[in-house]
């Protein structure tokens, strides 16, 4: 259990279909502390460099966490990440 802000965030995908079939994808990322969301993005695809800038923007934003958690689903395969 984090004690402050910026301890752990936690970051995971979504995803969900539009009524024409499409699939679209969401990265949510939390800060653990106070469970306030620091950035959520959404698009029709994510890919590794976009996840990327999108953490960079936060960190602009709120500052570098201590520890980022991710679960070890198969959207974490990547050198880039």
């Amino acid at each position: 259990m984090p004690h402050e802000i910026n301890e752990v965030w936690s970051m995971d995908f979504m995803h969900d279909q539009l009524e024409d079939g499409r699939i679209f994808r969401l990265l949510n990322v939390i800060d653990d502390f106070n469970r306030e969301a620091q950035g959520i993005e959404i698009d029709l695809s994510l890919l590794a460099l976009r996840v990327v800038r999108a953490l960079d923007q936060i960190i602009a934003w709120r500052g570098k966490p201590k520890v980022i958690r991710c679960d070890n689903g198969s959207e974490y395969v990547s050198a880039t990440i």
